[in-house]
Protein backbone atom coordinates (compact mmCIF):
# COMPACT_ATOMS: atom_id res chain seq x y z
CA UNK A 1 0.00 0.00 0.00
CA UNK A 2 1.86 2.87 -1.51
CA UNK A 3 0.40 7.18 -0.02
CA UNK A 4 -0.12 7.64 -3.91
CA UNK A 5 -2.21 4.66 -4.12
CA UNK A 6 -4.59 6.18 -1.23
CA UNK A 7 -4.53 9.62 -2.00
CA UNK A 8 -5.91 8.50 -5.41
CA UNK A 9 -8.79 6.54 -3.70
CA UNK A 10 -9.05 9.92 -1.55
CA UNK A 11 -9.85 11.61 -4.47
CA UNK A 12 -12.45 9.55 -5.83
CA UNK A 13 -14.22 9.32 -2.76
CA UNK A 14 -14.24 12.72 -2.75
CA UNK A 15 -15.30 13.58 -6.11
CA UNK A 16 -17.06 11.35 -6.98
CA UNK A 17 -15.25 10.68 -10.37
CA UNK A 18 -12.20 8.65 -11.92
CA UNK A 19 -11.58 11.77 -14.43
CA UNK A 20 -12.24 14.18 -12.11
CA UNK A 21 -9.63 12.66 -9.44
CA UNK A 22 -6.89 12.21 -12.54
CA UNK A 23 -7.20 15.82 -13.64
CA UNK A 24 -6.93 17.23 -9.91
CA UNK A 25 -3.88 14.73 -9.38
CA UNK A 26 -2.74 15.80 -12.48
CA UNK A 27 -2.34 11.50 -13.65
CA UNK A 28 -3.75 9.74 -15.93
CA UNK A 29 -7.01 8.25 -15.65
CA UNK A 30 -5.81 4.78 -16.09
CA UNK A 31 -3.28 5.42 -13.45
CA UNK A 32 -6.09 6.15 -11.07
CA UNK A 33 -7.87 2.73 -12.10
CA UNK A 34 -5.11 1.34 -11.55
CA UNK A 35 -4.05 2.51 -8.17
CA UNK A 36 -7.44 1.41 -7.35
CA UNK A 37 -7.55 -2.12 -8.48
CA UNK A 38 -3.90 -2.80 -6.91
CA UNK A 39 -5.49 -1.69 -3.13
CA UNK A 40 -8.77 -4.02 -3.71
CA UNK A 41 -5.77 -6.92 -4.47
CA UNK A 42 -4.10 -6.27 -1.89
CA UNK A 43 -6.41 -5.56 0.80
CA UNK A 44 -8.67 -8.55 -0.57
CA UNK A 45 -11.98 -6.47 -0.90
CA UNK A 46 -14.13 -3.97 -3.23
CA UNK A 47 -13.79 -0.54 -2.10
CA UNK A 48 -15.58 1.08 -5.27
CA UNK A 49 -18.35 0.06 -7.28
CA UNK A 50 -18.16 1.73 -10.97
CA UNK A 51 -20.48 1.93 -13.52
CA UNK A 52 -21.43 3.47 -16.87
CA UNK A 53 -22.97 6.25 -14.93
CA UNK A 54 -21.91 6.27 -11.54
CA UNK A 55 -19.54 5.32 -8.71
CA UNK A 56 -20.13 3.83 -5.20
CA UNK A 57 -18.25 3.63 -2.70
CA UNK A 58 -18.44 0.43 -0.16
CA UNK A 59 -18.38 0.14 3.56
CA UNK A 60 -14.38 -0.79 3.42
CA UNK A 61 -14.01 1.70 0.64
CA UNK A 62 -15.31 4.47 3.19
CA UNK A 63 -13.53 2.91 6.41
CA UNK A 64 -10.09 2.97 4.08
CA UNK A 65 -11.01 6.24 3.20
CA UNK A 66 -11.70 8.14 6.62
CA UNK A 67 -8.22 5.81 7.95
CA UNK A 68 -6.10 7.66 4.91
CA UNK A 69 -7.50 11.11 5.47
CA UNK A 70 -6.04 11.19 9.45
CA UNK A 71 -2.98 9.67 7.81
CA UNK A 72 -2.28 12.80 5.76
CA UNK A 73 -3.29 14.66 8.57
CA UNK A 74 -0.70 13.30 10.76
CA UNK A 75 1.92 13.47 7.88
CA UNK A 76 1.39 17.50 7.03
CA UNK A 77 1.27 18.08 10.55
CA UNK A 78 4.43 16.46 11.27
CA UNK A 79 5.60 18.35 8.00
CA UNK A 80 4.74 21.78 9.56
CA UNK A 81 6.04 20.38 13.00
CA UNK A 82 9.64 19.60 11.40
CA UNK A 83 9.34 22.85 9.49
CA UNK A 84 8.46 25.33 12.47
CA UNK A 85 11.17 23.63 14.63
CA UNK A 86 13.93 26.18 13.59
CA UNK A 87 11.70 28.97 13.77
CA UNK A 88 10.83 28.69 17.13
CA UNK A 89 6.62 28.83 17.21
CA UNK A 90 4.61 27.35 19.74
CA UNK A 91 1.64 26.25 18.52
CA UNK A 92 -0.63 27.00 21.39
CA UNK A 93 -4.67 25.84 22.19
CA UNK A 94 -5.88 27.99 25.38
CA UNK A 95 -9.23 27.57 26.91
CA UNK A 96 -10.86 31.04 28.08
CA UNK A 97 -9.48 31.95 31.63
CA UNK A 98 -6.03 30.98 30.09
CA UNK A 99 -6.39 32.72 26.36
CA UNK A 100 -8.24 36.16 28.09
CA UNK A 101 -6.31 36.55 31.62
CA UNK A 102 -3.17 34.12 31.44
CA UNK A 103 -1.72 35.06 28.64
CA UNK A 104 -2.07 38.98 28.34
CA UNK A 105 -0.61 39.06 31.97
CA UNK A 106 2.59 37.00 30.57
CA UNK A 107 3.39 37.08 27.29
CA UNK A 108 5.02 41.10 27.32
CA UNK A 109 7.27 39.43 29.91
CA UNK A 110 8.27 36.63 27.81
CA UNK A 111 8.55 38.30 24.85
CA UNK A 112 10.95 40.64 26.63
CA UNK A 113 12.91 37.33 28.05
CA UNK A 114 12.58 35.91 24.57
CA UNK A 115 11.51 37.54 21.59
CA UNK A 116 12.99 35.03 19.31
CA UNK A 117 10.04 32.26 20.01
CA UNK A 118 7.14 32.94 18.18
CA UNK A 119 3.05 31.65 18.80
CA UNK A 120 0.47 30.59 16.71
CA UNK A 121 -2.28 30.93 19.22
CA UNK A 122 -6.36 29.31 18.88
CA UNK A 123 -8.85 29.91 21.40
CA UNK A 124 -11.62 27.59 22.15
CA UNK A 125 -13.15 25.77 25.43
CA UNK A 126 -11.31 23.10 27.22
CA UNK A 127 -12.90 20.26 25.67
CA UNK A 128 -12.11 21.21 22.37
CA UNK A 129 -8.37 21.99 22.53
CA UNK A 130 -7.76 18.42 24.23
CA UNK A 131 -9.31 17.67 20.86
CA UNK A 132 -6.82 19.73 19.39
CA UNK A 133 -4.07 17.75 21.05
CA UNK A 134 -4.97 14.27 19.90
CA UNK A 135 -5.58 15.29 16.56
CA UNK A 136 -2.10 17.18 16.08
CA UNK A 137 -3.75 20.86 15.90
CA UNK A 138 -1.90 22.07 18.81
CA UNK A 139 1.82 20.97 19.90
CA UNK A 140 0.57 22.43 23.95
CA UNK A 141 -2.64 23.75 25.18
CA UNK A 142 -3.41 25.68 28.55
CA UNK A 143 -7.07 24.28 29.98
CA UNK A 144 -9.14 24.13 33.12
CA UNK A 145 -9.55 20.70 32.91
CA UNK A 146 -8.73 17.25 32.77
CA UNK A 147 -9.66 14.76 29.85
CA UNK A 148 -8.20 11.97 28.14
CA UNK A 149 -5.56 11.45 30.53
CA UNK A 150 -4.21 7.79 29.28
CA UNK A 151 -2.94 10.21 26.34
CA UNK A 152 -2.72 13.56 27.10
CA UNK A 153 -0.41 14.46 30.18
CA UNK A 154 -1.70 18.04 32.46
CA UNK A 155 0.70 19.91 34.77
CA UNK A 156 -0.58 22.01 36.82
CA UNK A 157 0.56 26.32 36.36
CA UNK A 158 -2.20 28.16 38.10
CA UNK A 159 -4.66 27.62 40.59
CA UNK A 160 -7.99 29.36 40.39
CA UNK A 161 -10.92 29.63 42.00
CA UNK A 162 -14.83 30.06 40.98
CA UNK A 163 -17.10 32.64 42.67
CA UNK A 164 -20.80 34.25 42.49
CA UNK A 165 -21.40 37.31 40.63
CA UNK A 166 -24.17 39.64 41.05
CA UNK A 167 -25.01 42.83 40.20
CA UNK A 168 -24.12 45.71 42.41
CA UNK A 169 -27.96 46.57 44.42
CA UNK A 170 -28.60 46.82 47.39
CA UNK A 171 -30.76 43.34 48.25
CA UNK A 172 -27.53 41.50 46.58
CA UNK A 173 -25.19 43.51 49.13
CA UNK A 174 -26.76 42.39 52.62
CA UNK A 175 -26.02 39.12 51.60
CA UNK A 176 -22.39 40.01 51.86
CA UNK A 177 -22.30 39.03 55.75
CA UNK A 178 -24.50 35.94 55.53
CA UNK A 179 -24.52 34.34 52.46
CA UNK A 180 -27.24 31.03 52.11
CA UNK A 181 -26.51 29.94 48.76
CA UNK A 182 -29.55 28.14 48.05
CA UNK A 183 -32.21 31.23 48.80
CA UNK A 184 -30.37 32.73 46.00
CA UNK A 185 -29.89 30.48 43.16
CA UNK A 186 -32.84 28.92 43.34
CA UNK A 187 -34.78 32.49 43.01
CA UNK A 188 -32.92 34.58 40.94
CA UNK A 189 -32.29 34.16 36.86
CA UNK A 190 -28.85 32.67 36.24
CA UNK A 191 -26.22 33.22 33.71
CA UNK A 192 -24.31 29.55 33.26
CA UNK A 193 -21.39 28.33 30.52
CA UNK A 194 -22.01 25.94 27.86
CA UNK A 195 -20.79 22.81 28.20
CA UNK A 196 -17.24 21.84 27.31
CA UNK A 197 -15.42 24.88 29.72
CA UNK A 198 -13.37 23.76 32.44
CA UNK A 199 -15.10 26.32 34.62
CA UNK A 200 -18.61 25.13 34.12
CA UNK A 201 -16.89 21.39 35.31
CA UNK A 202 -16.20 22.90 38.44
CA UNK A 203 -19.45 24.33 38.87
CA UNK A 204 -20.94 21.65 38.21
CA UNK A 205 -18.88 19.69 41.02
CA UNK A 206 -19.78 22.35 43.99
CA UNK A 207 -23.81 21.69 43.15
CA UNK A 208 -23.24 18.49 43.39
CA UNK A 209 -21.78 19.08 46.71
CA UNK A 210 -24.33 21.43 48.04
CA UNK A 211 -27.51 18.82 46.31
CA UNK A 212 -28.40 21.65 43.92
CA UNK A 213 -30.17 20.72 41.04
CA UNK A 214 -29.29 22.49 37.69
CA UNK A 215 -32.57 21.61 36.06
CA UNK A 216 -33.86 23.61 38.74
CA UNK A 217 -32.63 26.72 38.13
CA UNK A 218 -34.12 29.54 36.04
CA UNK A 219 -31.22 29.28 33.21
CA UNK A 220 -32.06 32.21 31.55
CA UNK A 221 -28.49 32.35 29.21
CA UNK A 222 -25.36 29.95 28.43
CA UNK A 223 -22.68 31.23 26.59
CA UNK A 224 -18.67 30.81 26.76
CA UNK A 225 -17.74 34.82 26.67
CA UNK A 226 -16.88 35.67 30.27
CA UNK A 227 -16.40 39.32 29.08
CA UNK A 228 -20.25 39.28 28.07
CA UNK A 229 -21.37 36.85 30.95
CA UNK A 230 -19.96 39.57 33.46
CA UNK A 231 -21.85 42.53 31.17
CA UNK A 232 -24.93 40.49 31.43
CA UNK A 233 -24.75 40.47 35.09
CA UNK A 234 -23.88 44.16 35.89
CA UNK A 235 -26.71 44.82 33.38
CA UNK A 236 -28.88 43.20 35.84
CA UNK A 237 -30.10 40.11 33.75
CA UNK A 238 -29.37 37.74 36.49
CA UNK A 239 -26.66 36.27 38.88
CA UNK A 240 -23.23 33.84 38.00
CA UNK A 241 -20.64 31.74 38.52
CA UNK A 242 -17.22 32.56 36.95
CA UNK A 243 -13.21 32.53 37.50
CA UNK A 244 -12.46 35.01 40.09
CA UNK A 245 -9.07 35.64 37.66
CA UNK A 246 -12.09 36.73 35.42
CA UNK A 247 -12.04 40.20 38.03
CA UNK A 248 -10.63 42.63 37.33
CA UNK A 249 -10.42 45.47 39.84
CA UNK A 250 -12.31 48.42 37.75
CA UNK A 251 -15.26 46.02 37.45
CA UNK A 252 -15.81 45.59 41.35
CA UNK A 253 -18.11 48.95 40.97
CA UNK A 254 -20.69 47.49 38.93
CA UNK A 255 -19.91 43.57 40.38
CA UNK A 256 -20.48 42.44 43.38
CA UNK A 257 -18.31 39.13 44.00
CA UNK A 258 -18.81 36.44 46.99
CA UNK A 259 -16.73 33.64 48.04
CA UNK A 260 -19.14 30.14 47.33
CA UNK A 261 -19.76 28.78 50.85
CA UNK A 262 -19.12 25.26 52.34
CA UNK A 263 -16.80 23.60 50.05
CA UNK A 264 -13.74 24.61 47.78
CA UNK A 265 -14.06 25.96 44.37
CA UNK A 266 -10.41 25.66 43.23
CA UNK A 267 -8.70 24.07 40.52
CA UNK A 268 -6.38 24.05 38.70
CA UNK A 269 -5.29 25.72 35.44
CA UNK A 270 -3.30 23.01 33.88
CA UNK A 271 -0.35 22.77 30.65
CA UNK A 272 -1.57 19.87 28.49
CA UNK A 273 0.56 17.99 26.10
CA UNK A 274 0.54 14.39 24.34
CA UNK A 275 2.29 11.86 26.18
CA UNK A 276 3.70 10.67 22.56
CA UNK A 277 5.07 14.15 22.23
CA UNK A 278 8.07 14.94 22.48
CA UNK A 279 8.36 18.33 23.83
CA UNK A 280 10.76 20.90 21.67
CA UNK A 281 13.38 22.63 24.43
CA UNK A 282 11.56 26.01 23.46
CA UNK A 283 8.49 24.74 24.40
CA UNK A 284 9.57 23.54 28.03
CA UNK A 285 11.35 26.86 28.02
CA UNK A 286 8.02 29.26 27.65
CA UNK A 287 6.22 26.61 30.29
CA UNK A 288 9.09 26.89 32.79
CA UNK A 289 8.44 30.69 32.77
CA UNK A 290 4.84 30.52 33.18
CA UNK A 291 5.83 28.49 36.43
CA UNK A 292 8.51 30.16 38.03
CA UNK A 293 5.79 33.44 37.32
CA UNK A 294 3.19 31.58 39.04
CA UNK A 295 4.86 29.77 41.46
CA UNK A 296 3.20 30.82 44.39
CA UNK A 297 0.25 30.43 43.01
CA UNK A 298 -0.31 26.52 42.31
CA UNK A 299 -2.49 23.99 44.32
CA UNK A 300 -0.55 20.40 43.83
CA UNK A 301 -2.86 18.57 46.44
CA UNK A 302 -6.55 18.65 46.22
CA UNK A 303 -7.13 21.33 43.27
CA UNK A 304 -9.15 18.51 40.45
Amino acid sequence: MELRQLQSLMAVVEYRSFSKAAEKLYISQPTISTHIRLLEEELNSRLIVRTTKSIEITPHGRQLYECACQMFALKDNLIQRWAQENQKIIRLGASTIPADYILPEILPSFRRHRPDIKFHIHQNDSENIINGLLNGSFSLGMVGMKQQENVIFFLPFYTDEMVMITPREERFSRLQQNLNLKDIIFTEPVILREQGSGSKKSIETYFDKMNIDERKLQVIARLNDQESIKKLVAGGLGISFISAKAIEDNERDKLLVFKLPHYSTRRNLYFAYRKDYILQEHIRQFMDFVQNFYKDNICQNYCQ
